[in-house]
């Protein structure tokens, strides 16, 4: 029998309702083997002691942030630094960062949820075990607003280091010598239920300055969306009877760029062409053209295609502006809604535009609720970042029980943030730039 678009989305919370009650319950879940900060309120505006975050990895590159959490987006990371040895003191990257809505449409066209805004996704932060943060620390959060402000203290947030493996690899010209090194990451992420999926919401900051933005939906399958056909479902279980509901996660970010500890920023846009090959010529060539973006853009990602965002007061010892290029993960983009159909926004900063959909903020009569909407012709001083990234969830057999992980997400990287490898060994620190034997 199918379930009515009412009593789905009743069951959804309710679910979201009673597991935060256990999950805040069990407070004590951390153990006495992971250091545990004092719990703390709203984040103060001087970021103090208990919402600083500062990791300096084996490699010598340091990373430094202050985070709050929020009730419906949960947790929100501000003036992220980066320090890489060799640099005396940290470069500034972003002014805040944080989930921006992850939409739910399902293929039947029953019902479509906005986790953040319409599902509680920052009331179901879940405590963590030690287990889940190996050789880290977890962080008690005051969830605001909590629905059961008898426990709104849990014990859901994870910073910890994981190695990533070779950062660089390169034989020497002569000898055998061979420089290579690990790379280490610092690890932070929470854990969020929304009916039957869990959401785990991991920022991996690496010591080369790269940043990967990462959503992994596991938990379960919702039990009362078997009721599709074929095209709509995929069968699970014995035979073919019960067909599992396909549907999408469009999950988008919000990034507030400080490139520098300015806000203001240029936006660019890359695109490389491929010409047939010229007399002569062993092979086609190709060629790569810059647009400046002035103006407000709704963007999609194509073959040779990318953005950076340029720093407007910060340079390398080289001279060059400082930026960070843009780099799309894997996606399927959904096309039901306006607001899904880019793959990248750039609005004009607006402190009221929160959520890139159902946008709770009061922004004024006539002003959108959704992101789409926010791109009309302003000209960009202080650009704010949209990124969707989405994923067609049509189940199989394997996806339960429990389900496994499925990750999107994407990522941001240094380009000409520092002169050279920021993890260049002392014997390589002469060769920057043009680099010929014997010379």
């Amino acid at each position: 029998m199918r379930v009515n678009r009412n009593s789905r989305a009743r069951s959804r919370t309710a679910v979201g309702l009673s597991v935060l009650a256990l999950a805040a319950g069990a407070t004590t879940a951390a153990g006495p083997a992971v250091a545990q900060p004092k719990t703390a309120s709203a984040a103060a505006a001087d970021c103090s002691a208990a919402y600083k975050i500062e990791q300096k990895l084996s490699t010598g590159t340091t990373w430094r942030m202050c985070w709050h959490y929020e009730s419906e987006a949960g947790l929100v990371l501000e003036n992220i630094s980066y320090q890489p040895p060799g640099e005396a003191q940290p470069i500034k990257v972003l002014a805040s960062a944080k989930l921006a809505q992850i939409d739910v449409p399902y293929d039947d066209g029953s019902v479509e949820y906005s986790d953040l805004t319409g599902a509680g996704f920052g009331q179901g932060l879940m405590d963590m075990a030690p287990g889940e943060c190996p050789g880290g620390t977890i962080k008690t959060v005051k969830v605001p607003d909590a629905w059961d402000p008898q426990h709104a203290n849990v014990n859901g947030l994870c910073t910890t280091t994981r190695s990533r493996g070779h950062a660089y690899r390169m034989q020497a010209d002569t000898g055998n010598k061979v420089f290579q090194k690990q790379g280490k990451d610092l690890m932070i992420y929470t854990v969020n239920k929304v009916g039957w999926y869990e959401y785990i919401t991991e920022w991996r900051f690496q010591d080369d300055g790269t940043l990967n933005m990462n959503v992994g939906a596991t938990g379960s399958l919702s039990p009362g969306d078997y009721d599709a056909g074929d095209g709509r479902g995929w069968p699970i279980g014995k035979g073919a009877k019960a067909y599992a509901t396909s549907h999408s996660h469009n999950v988008f970010w919000r990034l507030n760029f400080g490139l520098d500890g300015s806000s203001k920023a240029k936006v660019e846009q890359y695109d490389s062409a491929v010409s047939p090959p010229a007399a002569g010529a062993e092979a086609p060539s190709k060629k790569t053209t810059l647009t400046k973006i002035t103006k407000e853009l709704a963007g999609d990602a194509k073959n040779s295609r990318w953005w950076r965002l340029v720093s407007n007061t910060g340079k390398n010892k080289d001279e060059h502006a400082r930026s960070y290029e843009i780099v799309p993960g894997a996606t399927t983009k959904y096309l039901g809604r306006a607001f899904t159909k880019h793959d990248i926004y750039f609005t004009e900063y607006n402190k009221c535009e929160q959520f890139a959909s159902d946008n709770l903020r009061n922004c004024g009569a006539g002003h959108g609720k959704s992101v789409d909407k926010w791109v009309d012709g302003q000209t960009l001083t202080h650009p704010v970042v949209w990124v969707n990234v989405g994923f067609h969830h049509i189940a199989r057999d394997e996806d339960q029980q429990p389900m496994p992980v499925h990750w999107q997400g994407f990522s941001i990287a240094p380009r000409d943030v520092t002169a050279m490898n920021p993890l260049t060994p002392p014997e390589l620190a002469d060769q920057n730039g043009h680099v010929e034997n014997g010379s």
